[in-house]
């Protein structure tokens, strides 16, 4: 486990103070679950950037294909 300094906005830890309070949790496990969960909304927000860009760079590529399958359905 790695320690670190952390500089936290005097209301933001009241406001976790209160909560860690209610929660009976420790501050050191409860700033860990809220890293951790911010991390995974940040990482499935990456990909979904990921996914809208690529699907643009192929999406041209993708009509041209299906006009093909289209027109070689009619041939037959």
């Amino acid at each position: 486990m790695k320690t670190i300094s952390l500089k936290i906005d005097d209301e933001i830890f009241g406001e976790t103070e209160t909560i860690l309070e209610s929660l009976n949790k420790p501050r050191n496990r409860y700033i860990n679950e809220a890293i951790e969960f911010y991390n995974k909304l940040n990482r499935k927000s990456l990909l979904a950037k990921k996914l809208k860009f690529e699907s643009k760079l192929v999406a041209e590529n993708s009509m041209d294909v299906l006009k093909e399958f289209e027109d070689f359905d009619y041939e037959n």
